[in-house]
């Protein structure tokens, strides 16, 4: 939390953290993230078991730029 009680926009979450709150299964991050269609993320290791963080700021702009502007 920052000093004004919002969530931090660079805090770093893991992808257990960070599936709840796009409502999706950690599962389905990882094949987004493997697509490229999933939310920006920061590999912290290399190789195929590096650990993945995603920035909580990014996470959020990953889901605005998925809502719809119209119904029509």
């Amino acid at each position: 939390m920052t000093a004004s009680g919002f969530p931090d926009p660079d805090e770093l979450l893991t992808p257990a953290e960070t599936a709840p709150l796009v409502k999706l299964t950690v599962s389905t991050l990882k094949d987004k993230r493997w697509k490229g269609t999933g939310p920006r993320f920061i590999k912290l290791s290399p190789g195929r078991g590096g650990r993945i963080r995603y920035r909580r700021g990014d996470v959020l702009a990953w889901l605005e730029s998925g809502q719809s502007r119209s119904a029509a």
